[in-house]
């Protein structure tokens, strides 16, 4: 009995040291964890392997798809969406404005000298386990890399044109209210025949989100419940909201032409700072120029047909005769009308688009059709239905849409406060390597025959890595941050305020009729909108300069100000693009963009200069003088040219010859065209 109570004694000693131990040593870890890595979130990512997806191939019997805690209906066209970052605090605006893509050693050293596209510059740090840390150190990579250089010799843009695209992506944390009707069609994908139907082996450590696959299995997402959550509540719309933001007050002007930034520490954190060098229109000519003669795409790895027809296309625009007495198509507005003409007659003859059946919606497949990100799901919507240009056979494409939005991509993938972009970096890399190994199309060109449209502000920084090298359609056309010009397409961001009609209040008042010289009214995103107020606002009659307007229902007030203004000024936000371009022209205004490093919209076959004012942001102090000089006879012709364009700015229910959809597939092919080699 003494030996029996003297073990218990002994086991329950033995059984308290163990607990102790065990307590000690889970506390040590929490603490390391803490304190040594980037995210925080180490343990948290162990146990979050939840709520599995692929995006592979798409279920068609499911009634409703889910993703973490956001379930998307098929039955109906909304979507209901969490309220992500109303208003963005400055400090993760400072951190995601440092965040830039991480391109490993090993891929920096397949590059061939003569093959820049696959350049792209390693970023941050990582394990062999995949994990990548987001932290910069100093303010020094907001700026580090942006040099471009023009070989012409006023300001010089790189020779390599992808090392731009490799400069940090200086995005701003820039998702306000928006929720928009999501409509959504169920879709199979198969591989074809001869070609494996899995993704490559990969591992990735996103976040709190992990890719992981096997060698038999399709990539797939382990979700913890920190993923954005659906607010029932929310109604069916995704609008950027015009209606929140403060003015910076740190910002000062003098007034001899020069203005000064006056900011604090503090103040730095809300607005990115402006460009290191400005590239004016007449040096981007230069370099539309040197990017369609130089013919500097990837070399195919062997011939096909599709070539051959585009090269006979090529020729065909180049000779092209001179046009005459054409109706639709007003000459002044375009650098080569005859050109564009005959690119676009033989782009309705010829071209044939390979759409992937790949990725699960919500992120692929999934159109936004209003709010200020529409523009990608208008396109998007359009191309999967288009039964002229779409092809089911694939060696008979000349190009490879990859229908993924960057709107959804964020509301999905984002973990709000997280301060990291990385997991929806990582995911379109993925993708990327997964339709490498899955089809051969890719391969044979390196994607250069492959092309994105993309709305998102992020955008460009999720189509790095292996979609560099494809022809994307960006809104937000940045060369400070990537934008290739003669590779990538300017998309023009439209604020579609209706699905169900889109041209809804299609129209401007007559030059008559517009008594205000100058109207800009809106939020204070950015650092150039607090500068155009603070030296504008309320101080000369002429210029209607305002912050946000008071909300009027059907927003009448701010529309009937750019039905009666000459000059509509159209000034960057956190991003070089804004909807006011095209709304711009959508109420007849002539409209003013201060933007520096802003691609236009098609810049391709648009002569911008024709009917829009360009001002350097170092120039609004001198604004008014700009305006005022322009004649009222060159007004006028300006106005008229605004109509003109117009046609080329509008969606449609169902696409009309050379509208938007029909524009930004023109610009895809005519790059694509200028740029392709013979194997």
């Amino acid at each position: 009995m003494f030996m029996d109570q003297g073990f218990q004694l002994l086991c329950r000693g033995k059984a308290r040291r163990l607990l102790f131990l065990l307590g000690a040593t889970v506390a040590i870890v929490i603490v390391v964890q803490y304190f040594e890595f980037p995210s925080s979130r180490v343990l948290v990512s162990l146990f979050s392997a939840v709520n599995t997806r692929s995006f592979m191939s798409r279920n068609s019997s499911t009634g409703s798809e889910a993703l973490g805690n956001m379930t998307l209906s098929n039955g109906i066209n909304t979507a209901n969406t969490d309220m992500l970052h109303e208003k963005t605090d400055s400090d993760e605006a400072s951190d995601d404005k440092k965040e830039t893509a991480e391109v490993s050693e090993s891929e920096e050293k397949k590059v061939s000298p003569n093959n820049s596209d696959e350049l792209e510059r390693k970023r941050g740090s990582s394990d062999s386990f995949g994990l990548v840390s987001n932290e910069t150190k100093s303010d020094d990579l907001a700026n580090q890399d942006k040099k471009p250089t023009l070989e012409n010799g006023l300001n010089t843009i790189n020779s390599s044109e992808e090392k731009k695209a490799m400069a940090p992506d200086t995005s701003y944390i820039n998702v306000d209210k928006d929720n928009a009707p999501i409509s959504g069609r169920n879709r199979s994908s198969d591989a074809l025949p001869g070609y494996p139907s899995y993704a490559p082996p990969m591992m990735n450590t996103l976040s709190n989100k992990t890719f992981s696959t096997d060698e038999n299995s399709s990539p797939v997402i382990f979700e913890s419940s920190n993923t954005p959550s659906v607010r029932k509540d929310t109604a069916g719309t995704l609008k950027r909201d015009e209606n929140s933001g403060l003015l910076p007050n740190s910002y000062s002007m003098s007034r001899s032409g020069s203005f000064s930034s006056k900011v604090t520490a503090a103040k730095r954190k809300t607005s990115k700072k402006p460009p290191s060098r400005v590239i004016s229109i007449p040096q981007m000519n230069k370099l539309l120029r040197k990017s369609h003669s130089s013919s500097s795409s990837v070399r195919p790895l062997w011939p096909s047909g599709v070539d051959q027809e585009m090269l006979f296309a090529k020729s065909q625009i180049e000779n092209a005769p001179i046009i005459k007495n054409e109706t639709r198509l007003y000459a002044p507005i375009y650098r080569n009308v005859s050109m564009f003409r005959r690119s676009y007659e033989l782009m309705e003859k010829m071209l044939k688009v390979y759409v992937y059946q790949d990725g699960e919606k919500p992120i692929f497949h999934q159109p936004i059709l209003d709010g200020i990100y529409a523009s990608e799901g208008w396109f998007m919507k359009h191309m999967e239905a288009n039964e002229n240009f779409v092809t089911e056979d694939p060696g008979k494409a000349h190009l490879f849409y990859l229908p993924f939005s960057s709107r959804l991509l964020e509301l999905t993938l984002y973990v709000r406060n997280s301060h990291s972009r990385t997991n929806l970096i990582e995911y379109m890399r993925n993708y990327a390597d997964m339709i490498a190994a899955k089809y051969h199309f890719w391969n044979r060109t390196g994607g250069a025959d492959h092309f994105v449209a993309a709305c998102h502000d992020w955008a460009p920084a999720e189509t790095r890595g292996p979609l560099l090298k494809s022809i994307r359609a960006l809104c937000n056309a940045d060369i400070e941050v990537g934008f290739s010009i003669g590779k990538d397409v300017s998309l023009p961001e439209t604020y579609v305020r209706s699905a169900q009609n889109p041209l809804k209040n299609l129209e401007g008042n007559p030059p008559s009729q517009r008594p205000i010289l100058a109207f800009f009214a809106g939020n204070m995103h950015g650092y150039v909108r607090p500068l155009l107020l603070d030296y504008w606002g309320n101080k000369d009659p002429d210029m209607k300069i305002f912050g946000p307007m008071p909300h009027v229902k059907g927003n009448t007030n701010y529309i009937q100000h750019m039905k009666s203004s000459k000059f509509c000024i159209c000034p960057r936000g956190h991003e070089v693009n804004s909807p006011r371009i095209v709304e711009a022209m959508f109420y007849e205004c002539v409209p003013v963009i201060i933007s520096d490093n802003f691609v236009p919209p098609f810049f391709e076959v648009l002569d911008w200069e024709s009917f829009a004012v360009i001002v350097l942001e170092r120039d609004i102090p001198n604004l008014k003088n700009i305006l005022v000089s322009i004649s009222e006879e060159k007004y006028i012709e300006m106005h008229k040219r605004v109509k003109k364009v117009q046609q080329h700015f509008l969606w449609h229910s169902k696409p009309e010859k050379y509208d938007l959809f029909h524009m930004i597939l023109h610009s895809v092919w005519y790059n694509r065209i200028f740029r392709i080699r013979p194997a």
